[in-house]
């Protein structure tokens, strides 16, 4: 999810040489060629009033566009992934076994039968016996509607966390190759997640393909990650690093990737790794601690955890053209 304190990505791709402003780019023919929207300069104005963002996505198979917003959890239904896990023969097998383990029957003797009926007669005798004498009290029931209280507000809150929902649709990432790719999708009617959202139809009334151009912070580059982390503490780019954090984390959630979620779970190695990357950066004390805990935290390790994350990730993407 959206970490508040957001850390631009400060990464090597660099924008193309764009002509000086008084002599217009020509192409084969002569004619003016269009330059793409520089970042930062775009009309925020419909993304602002729909509540959704646009997302770029760089992994090892290539960069696509996609979509992003964030909802109070009462408010979303996540992606259904049955029709992608039974793609999956691992996990079709595990469910194979799982089932033959709840069709198997459990044969007790008649001995042991009639032993255990014995024993919960006698059980229902005490419990009459207890009802008929008045030790039942009141403070149980206290506790119990205490417990049920503290349970509905612990549930209250949890819905109304927000959390994130991409372009998705049966459990797949839906990336597209260019802004015109997302667009022509948006227009279309297809089916996905997204459509639940109040603001959809607002949306794809109304955006155009020189509107899908994501800010900084919503440009993700997964595909550097690995390399980056093998390049020893020296080389690691701590906002390349967090922010691709960040956005495994959404896309884990909204993909329902409990794996991925599990090795950036408060506690992991990979999140001992984020939180002394954040620190290594705040400056101070807390930096030069982070920076000690950094040199701590084996890079072989935390290569492997990634390309296994970025692995998994990839291959939940469908990608449209």
């Amino acid at each position: 999810m959206r970490n508040p304190t957001h850390t631009e990505v400060s990464v090597a791709r660099q924008s193309p040489q764009r002509p000086d402003a008084d002599e217009p780019e020509l192409d084969a023919t002569d004619g003016p060629v269009e330059s793409a929207p520089e970042r930062g300069t775009v009309d925020r104005s419909l993304w602002d009033e729909v509540r959704i963002d646009p997302v770029e996505i760089a992994l090892p198979a290539g960069t696509g566009f996609t979509l992003r917003a964030y909802r109070p959890a009462r408010e979303l239904t996540l992606t259904d992934v049955a029709e992608r896990d039974s793609d999956d023969p691992f996990l079709a097998r595990r469910q194979v076994v799982e089932t033959e383990d709840e069709d198997e029957e459990v044969v007790i003797l008649d001995e042991e039968f009639a032993a255990l009926t014995a024993e919960e007669d006698e059980d229902e005798k005490k419990a009459a016996r207890r009802k008929r004498a008045g030790d039942a009290t009141d403070s149980t029931d206290d506790e119990d509607a205490e417990d049920a209280d503290e349970d509905a507000d612990e549930q209250d809150e949890a819905g109304d966390e927000e959390v994130p929902l991409f372009l998705t649709h049966k459990g797949r990432l839906l990336l597209f190759k260019s802004p015109e790719a997302l667009v022509s999708f948006v227009r279309s009617g297809a089916p996905h997640d997204m459509s639940q959202l109040d603001s959809w139809n607002e949306l794809s009334e109304r955006v155009e393909p020189a509107d899908v151009v994501p800010l900084d912070e919503d440009t993700y580059e997964l595909d550097l990650v690995v390399e980056n982390l093998r390049g020893g503490h020296d080389t690691w780019d701590p906002a390349l690093l967090i922010e691709a954090g960040e956005v495994a984390r959404d896309v884990a959630y909204a993909l329902r990737l409990p794996a991925v979620l599990d090795m950036l779970s408060a506690g992991s190695s990979l999140d001992d790794l984020d939180e002394a990357l954040r620190a290594s950066v705040n400056g101070g004390i807390g930096g030069f601690f982070g920076r000690r805990r950094l040199k701590k935290i084996g890079a072989q390790t935390a290569s492997l955890g990634w390309r296994t994350i970025v692995g998994k990730i990839s291959a939940v993407v469908d990608w449209r053209d």
